[in-house]
């Protein structure tokens, strides 16, 4: 028996999804295709509809990514002169 207490997953159109992440449709179909988004082909004709819990996910996604390049430009960008013995004060 299903469980009563629990929302059933709310679906949209890509043409909602691009919208509310300011892409292209074409783009929301290839994010599904990629399993970055969760979705399905429904109905008679068979249109994708996108799971709406899955956007909260690749957003998070997106924002875990930007983080960590963000992290690995500020590591790169670094002057570490002691490691690399260009400092005036290492023994010589």
């Amino acid at each position: 028996m299903p469980d009563a207490s629990a929302p059933a997953p709310r679906f949209l159109a890509p043409a909602q999804v691009a919208e509310l992440l300011s892409i292209e449709v074409d783009e929301v179909i290839d994010l599904v295709q990629q399993g970055r988004l969760r979705g399905s082909r429904l109905g008679s004709p068979p249109r994708w509809r996108i799971e709406e819990a899955s956007i909260a996910d690749y957003l998070a996604e997106q924002s875990e990514e930007a983080r960590r390049m963000a992290l690995w430009r500020q590591a790169n960008e670094a002057s570490f002169p002691e490691v690399w013995g260009t400092s005036p004060y290492h023994g010589s």
